[in-house]
């Protein structure tokens, strides 16, 4: 049952907890934004620059990562997808609710993410829909 579990929920999770401690700090949209650009680390780069990492940059690249392995569930054929699929469709509305009528929202770090969970809702849908195709077109011969 663990595969129905959408895990681009971790992120938005994350997000979301940051995003409610700014709220309660009275913090507007930008200054949310501000505290996730703002670099946690720097990585020495080749050509003599210094690359800064910020924790909205983590979380995009745990989204990622999150993503990819989604979209690897996304092509079983297994009935659970279904049910993946639709808590996947309700945590992209949940995203965009959040995203429009929440100031620390509005950043770009969320809305990459929940364009992140968009496309596991479109994959998802994508795939089983081929996949249903072509069972239903090898069973018609």
């Amino acid at each position: 049952m663990l595969i129905a579990f959408p895990l681009l929920l971790i992120p938005v999770v994350l997000y979301n907890i940051f995003a409610l401690l700014q709220m309660a700090g009275g913090v507007n949209s930008l200054a949310a934004d501000e505290r996730l650009r703002h670099g946690l680390f720097s990585i020495p780069m080749a050509s003599g620059g210094s690359w800064q990492v910020g924790a909205g940059d983590i979380l995009v690249l745990l989204s990622l990562v999150l993503l990819f392995f989604e979209l690897l569930k996304s092509t079983s054929s297994q009935k659970v997808a279904i049910v993946n699929h639709s808590l996947s469709m309700i945590l992209f509305i949940v995203c965009l609710v959040e995203f429009l009528l929440l100031k620390s929202f509005a950043t770009s770090t969320f809305f990459l993410i929940s364009m992140m969970v968009l496309l596991d809702v479109l994959a998802g849908f994508i795939v089983t829909i081929i996949t249903a195709r072509k069972d239903f077109d090898f069973a018609g011969e």
